[in-house]
């Protein structure tokens, strides 16, 4: 627990993941050089999710150029991208049979097209060497590059993903170098260059926000195409980071769940263990 804050309700306590599934990707992810979501986040859902054949590999290093108020990744100068990522993000989902592989990244504004062209190649190693697996592309705002944007779109991802994480007036406090403006755009300008495209996004909630103000994001993101959410429970990583507001009770993400399946959304996950990335199949 960390200090100063309360301790966590019983809804927010799970069970560290282990077992033999869990080793045998946990050795494989480290023989091939791979970090992930699952493990640096400390998902409460890994063991469920790797059991399930489903993972989130985090490609382009371990810095961010950003460094938004929630998040526990280094904000720096990152290093320039490996070229082999992409091969040895296939030869690990190959290896474990994975079916559904979730691919996201650090923000990386310091490349011309914030890492688009990688994302790209992820998708084509994959089709390649484990054509069973849907990919999910999990993607930054790419600093509202058209381009960038349409790379990714064209490599035919199953789902493209981006994360509003909050209500568009905490911004300014959660998402550094952010615009919620540019993110819903982002999924306008997705849904216009392939209207068959599956396009997902996820919020957190404990900042603050209030319950009317993550309804309205849900509107926002309908009308831009979005057609998938998730609702989640933010947690600090540390007592340097964003405080938490309050741990939202249940009850309130079933109302969250029913607003967005009233506005239109057909797939909704809205629970405390609920995150961006937890496996939902788009059938």
């Amino acid at each position: 627990m960390i200090p100063g804050r309360p301790p966590r309700p019983d809804w927010l306590k799970v069970r560290a993941p282990s077992g033999k599934r869990v080793e045998e990707v946990s050795g494989t992810l480290a023989r091939h050089g791979l970090r992930t979501v699952c493990r640096e986040a400390r998902c409460p859902n890994v063991g469920e999710c790797w059991g399930a054949g489903a993972a989130t590999v985090i490609l382009l290093g371990e810095v961010c150029t950003r460094g938004c108020a929630f998040c526990s990744v280094t904000a720096g100068t990152p290093s320039p991208p490996d070229p082999s990522e992409p091969d040895r993000v296939a030869a690990a989902a190959a290896e474990l049979s994975w079916r559904h592989v979730v691919v996201t990244s650090v923000t990386r504004d310091d490349l011309p097209d914030g890492g688009a062209a990688h994302f790209a190649s992820v998708v084509r190693a994959l089709r390649r060497d484990a054509p069973g697996a849907a990919v999910e592309l999990l993607v930054p705002d790419f600093a509202g590059n058209v381009d960038a944007l349409r790379c990714v779109v064209e490599s035919a991802p199953d789902i493209l993903a981006h994360n509003v994480e909050t209500v568009p007036r905490l911004y300014p406090a959660v998402r550094k170098g952010a615009s919620f403006d540019r993110s819903v755009d982002l999924f306008r300008r997705a849904a216009a260059m392939r209207p068959s495209l599956l396009l997902k996004s996820g919020i957190m909630v404990g900042f603050g926000e209030a319950e009317g103000e993550v309804t309205a994001v849900f509107r926002d993101l309908f009308a831009a195409g979005c057609r998938s959410i998730t609702v989640g429970q933010y947690l600090p990583p540390s007592r340097d980071h964003l405080p938490l507001s309050e741990y939202v009770p249940p009850d309130r993400f079933d109302r969250f769940a029913s607003a967005a399946r009233r506005i239109g959304f057909p797939h909704v996950l809205s629970g405390p263990l609920v995150r961006s990335s937890y496996y939902q199949s788009p059938a």
